[in-house]
């Protein structure tokens, strides 16, 4: 043997070794990697479930049910870890397992809540569940328990727990919650009934348009399987189910029912039913017995607290048993008196029904499923379930005070009990801490007087922006105090007394405190330089701020002289600058305008040469005919001449020049001029290539706007609005917001106009009542026109409407066969039935991304609540509005992605693509 052949056969044995001890590692991990196996099925199944075991030691996976149970140490940190009493243990218990022997027990503290930080964030649906096992762990043999659940910031449920030896139950409930936030509290507050307590908390995303409900979040009453041959299953969950839908065998139909079944392959994941149901659930169904063709149920869902709740229900069906050619099984529904169908079945093909919104008389829910004359077959049934929908009365705090009340209690440490959950609702528990009753509500006190503060005052408190009252006094606070606290305008009382504070108090301060604005306590700081005593040499300037001012003053000196030649040049500019500054400071003085013949930027004269003699008319409105112009550097202008019979005076006249002169946004419809000349009134804007968003949306349009088109004039218009409201000092309400004051430019860029109703408030808070609320029907607020309460809420109900003829191309009033339908009317019960398709304007043929379609709906309906404290404010739509936005672009970037990639792999791909 050559060393050629000896080196490879020591090769050969080398590999060998190696594959020898690689399968001895592989089995001596195998074991391990079993034990992974069903926490990794159920992260790449059901990645949007948490699943917590209150109360557990450690994480763990449940064998029956697969799922992955952590601790809820990451979740809470209050309350103390229990078991229940051993003759209490349910391990046993058929999907259950042990989640429900442990649980977490709060003795101390009114309110105690869990933190639940889903990774899809907000705006999305979610399915709540939690479970309650008392299981007599403290051995006080407590017959009953009660306290209250909260989500969010709104009631959930009462829980009332009874336990005796014979009854070793447990009990959960569930809600279908729409969360307005990333975080998602869920709150056991105490009323003096028992120590709250809690077994395990559910938590998944539900990605499903047909659980959607844009009035509040929905509770599960019933979720009924029926004509289960087993009875001993008890109830089918994860992991037969996807949704986590926990489905109990229903004995409440008479003996006229009896049970079918089958055993064929029900295929939930190629339907086009977005329940999925699971197959052991659809498998079975009842139908009458004896001939009869009809089923009856009744359940009861009112509470003394809502004796008649609204409520929905899903009746779910497939065909289970094979007809003979020829027959067909055709029924209708009947719920409460309402009538739905006939439907028809096909075989093993899952169908859904979800009703309208009804309201249970009684609180009673009657149905029956009634043959038709033309059917066959008797009629079956193979689930149903029953929600309850309960308001959501009260939005979060405002998101801004959150995030610096979280950032302020990080920054000092603050591990108090009661500061949990949302820092205002349901009642502000938070100790030290109070809020006004907006809604969303504003955090306008807080007191951390001899809290142990230490360090720099924090940039957080600064971003408290409605605070009044601050209180920061006997801690131990060093360095300097921050000059921004003056820009805080509601500020009338700020304590920092007893602190180490050092500097010089910031000028602005002491002008506040010195003019009765603002209540300043400092005394104790020893180290500061009071008001009183704070002396600086005048005439001492360091060499570097000489050197700094010199160069400024220079330029500020040439920048001054080239002003004065260029306006030097042109005589007619420097007059029409001083007209400019007269009004200007007109109006800061007070939003007082004064307009004389002599300060007009155009005479009657020039506007007929500019109109060309009023030659072409390009619209009309309340103020008068609105013409096309030229001005002598080609631009071309709007001209709107106030008519002699105009609805609009003088007085409205000069509102819109005052309002146009001093606001200044590139979604704001610009003014050039104006002319006040005796009778002769006229206003001059910047000119709008593509008219109004009214006539764009006309079926008769030449020109279709695409959905992205739609979402960004919703942008730009929400970006208009947010700066009347938020960004003008006192604010400015528009009070006839519509589609025809929605001017779109040559690019399509949206500005609103039409400002001769606005009106400037004195503050935010401010409600003026006006005896002849102004606006256009279809649009206006229905609280502004009962009570004639005008606020900035009452632009964002009119802001809503327009959305929602963005969304589905229809008038804010409907012409139909018996007179007008409002918007809202028309639009509800598709809502109700998930329908998005028959929502959005069928000219659009279906191009559009549905859960974008989704959030700009419930973006829409958001700001149309009757009661105006239940509206969003604009920064908030058009926080929404932008997220929106981006969702469709990224949608759209996705979806050329795919194509790009299917001309790269060839045409074989095309036909699967949308």
């Amino acid at each position: 043997m050559d060393g050629g052949q000896i080196l490879l056969s020591y090769i050969k044995v080398w590999v060998i070794l190696l594959l020898l001890s690689a399968t001895f590692q592989n089995s001596k991990l195998a074991a391990k990697n079993t034990a992974q196996d069903k926490k990794r099925k159920l992260a790449e199944e059901n990645s949007g479930l948490i699943s917590i075991d209150c109360g557990a030691d450690e994480d763990y996976v449940d064998v029956k049910t697969g799922i992955s149970y952590k601790t809820d140490k990451d979740f809470i940190s209050t309350g103390k870890n229990k078991v229940v009493a051993p003759e209490y243990n349910l391990t046993s218990t058929l999907y259950y397992g042990k989640m429900v022997n442990s649980l977490r027990i709060f003795p101390e503290g009114k309110r105690n809540c869990y933190t639940l930080k889903p990774r899809e964030g907000k705006n999305q649906n979610y399915y709540v569940r939690a479970f309650f096992h008392y299981g007599n762990y403290d051995s006080q043999n407590q017959a009953r328990i009660m306290f209250d659940l909260y989500i969010g910031v709104n009631h959930w449920t009462t829980v009332e727990v009874v336990q005796t030896i014979e009854h070793k139950y447990w009990v959960n409930y569930d809600i279908i919650h729409y969360s307005v936030t990333d975080t998602i509290y869920v709150c056991l507050v105490k009323t003096d009934s028992g120590v709250p307590f809690i077994s395990g908390l559910d938590l998944l995303f539900m990605d499903d348009s047909s659980y959607r409900s844009m009035n509040g979040s929905l509770l599960r009453r019933v979720q009924a399987d029926l004509g289960s041959l087993d009875p001993t299953l008890g109830t089918i969950r994860y992991k037969y189910d996807v949704y986590d839908r926990i489905w109990q065998l229903d004995v409440n139909l008479d003996d006229s029912a009896s049970n079918i079944s089958t055993k064929a392959n029900i295929d939930i994941q190629g339907s086009d039913n977005p329940c999925r149901l699971p197959v052991d659930v659809l498998r079975t169904a009842v139908q009458p017995r004896n001939g009869l063709n009809s089923l009856s149920y009744s359940y009861t869902i009112g509470y003394l607290e809502n004796p008649t709740p609204e409520f929905l229900v899903f009746f779910h069906f497939a065909e289970i048993e094979q007809s003979a050619p020829g027959e067909r099984r055709e029924f209708t529904i009947t719920l409460n008196d309402l009538e739905y169908g006939p439907f028809t079945l096909e075989y093993l093909k899952p169908l859904t029904i979800r009703s309208n919104l009804s309201r249970a008389q009684e609180g009673l829910v009657r149905f029956s499923i009634n043959a038709t004359l033309r059917s066959d077959l008797p009629p079956i049934l193979n689930a149903f379930e029953i929600f309850e929908l309960r308001s959501l009365r009260d939005s979060p705090t405002n998101q801004a005070d959150v995030d610096a009340i979280m950032a302020i209690k990080k920054a000092y440490k603050l591990d108090r009990v009661e500061w949990q959950g949302d820092p205002c609702l349901p009642v502000t528990m938070w100790s030290g801490l109070k809020c006004n009753d907006d809604n969303p509500p504003r955090i306008i006190s807080l007191n951390l007087s001899s809290s142990q503060l230490s360090g720099k005052i924090d940039v957080s408190l600064l971003s408290l922006t409605a605070i009044q009252s601050l209180d920061l006094s006997n801690n131990e606070l060093i360095g300097t105090m921050p000059e921004a606290f003056a820009q805080l305008l509601d500020l009338t009382i700020l304590y920092l007394s007893g602190n180490k504070l050092t500097g010089a108090v910031p000028y602005s301060l002491k002008e506040k405190s010195n003019s009765g604005q603002l209540q300043l306590s400092l005394d104790g700081n020893l180290d500061l330089c009071k008001m009183d005593t704070c002396e600086k040499k005048k005439g001492s300037f360091p060499v570097p701020v000489i050197a700094s001012v010199i160069p400024v003053s220079v330029l500020l000196l040439l920048s001054i002289i080239t002003i004065f030649w260029r306006l030097k040049r042109d005589e007619n500019t420097i007059q029409h600058e001083i007209r400019r500054l007269n009004v200007s400071l007109s109006s800061s003085a007070g939003l007082s305008l004064s307009l004389k013949s002599k300060n007009q930027p155009f005479t009657y004269t020039e506007i007929v040469s500019i109109t060309n003699n009023f030659q072409t008319i390009i619209g009309e409105g309340g103020f008068g005919k609105v013409y096309l112009g030229n001005l002598n550097d080609g631009r071309q202008v709007a001209v709107k001449l106030l008519s002699q019979s105009s609805r609009q005076g003088y007085k409205e006249f000069l509102a819109e020049v005052k309002l146009l002169i001093i606001v200044h946004h590139r979604n704001l419809v610009s003014l050039v001029g104006y002319c006040n000349e005796q009778e002769n009134m006229a206003l001059v804007y910047e000119y709008m290539a593509n008219g109004n968003l009214k006539d764009q949306l006309l079926e008769n349009s030449t020109n279709m706007l695409n959905w992205r088109a739609r979402l960004q004039i919703a942008v730009d218009a929400a970006q208009g609005l947010e700066y009347l409201h938020n960004g003008c000092r006192p604010p400015i309400v528009h009070r006839d917001l519509k589609s025809s004051n929605i001017l779109l430019t040559e690019s399509f860029q949206a500005k609103i106009a039409d400002f001769g109703l606005s009106k400037a408030f004195a503050n935010e808070g401010d409600l003026h009542v006006i005896t002849d609320p102004a606006g256009t029907p279809g649009y206006i607020d229905p609280e502004y026109r009962a009570s004639g309460n005008l606020s900035k809420k009452s632009d964002v109900y009119s802001f809503g409407i327009l959305l929602c003829e963005l969304i589905t191309g229809q008038p804010p009033l409907i012409r139909g066969h018996q007179g007008y339908t409002h918007i809202l009317q028309w639009v509800s019960p598709l809502v109700e039935r998930g329908d998005i398709q028959s929502i959005i304007d069928p000219r659009l043929q279906g191009e559009f991304n549905t859960n974008c379609a989704w959030k700009a709906l419930e973006i829409a309906l958001s700001c149309v609540p009757p009661t105006s404290r239940q509206r969003p404010d604009m920064s908030d739509i058009l926080g929404e509005l932008k997220e929106c936005l981006a969702m469709e672009m990224s949608s759209e970037m996705s979806m050329r992605g795919s194509v790009e990639m299917s001309l790269v792999l060839g045409t074989d791909m095309a036909p699967n693509l949308r």
